[in-house]
């Protein structure tokens, strides 16, 4: 399955790919475009990937991160692109025994796939543009 795609997730494929009988949690998070951010007016977010990079450390970071937290399987994906306010950007899954590890996995792999991955975003404003960089959500600080 590609990490880096331009279409939306196919939720259903994806939910039936990581089944497993022998696991009783399946956490999700999916990010979306907001239409607003440090009061301007978001008219589309445009997401470049390096992709054969990024598709890599993709995999390496679920792989560490479901050996790391104990978990079964850990996926993410990421859209590329021009998306618009309220389009998915970004599906982040993992399975395992427990809630508390499935949360786990999953904050782990977004936050590191944000701050890792060579996949850069532009906020396209009404009047103007700008080049966002990973923002740190336990200090809503900039990196």
């Amino acid at each position: 399955m590609k990490r880096i795609v331009e279409e939306d997730f196919d939720v259903a494929s994806v939910l039936q790919e990581l089944r497993h009988p022998e696991e009783g949690a399946l956490a999700l998070f999916f990010g979306s475009v907001r239409d607003n951010s440090a009061g301007k007016s978001v008219r589309r977010l445009r997401y470049e990937v390096y992709r054969e990079m990024a598709e890599a450390y993709i995999r390496r970071i679920e792989e560490e991160v479901r050996k790391e937290v104990g978990v079964r399987r850990v996926l993410v994906l990421h859209r590329t692109g021009d998306l618009a306010p309220g389009e998915r950007t970004i599906m982040v899954a993992a399975v395992s025994r427990h809630r508390q590890e499935a949360f786990e996995a999953c904050r782990k792999a977004l936050e590191r796939v944000k701050a890792e991955a060579p996949i850069w975003k532009k906020e396209v404003y009404e009047s103007g543009e700008a080049w966002v960089r990973h923002r740190n959500t336990d200090t809503h600080q900039e990196d």
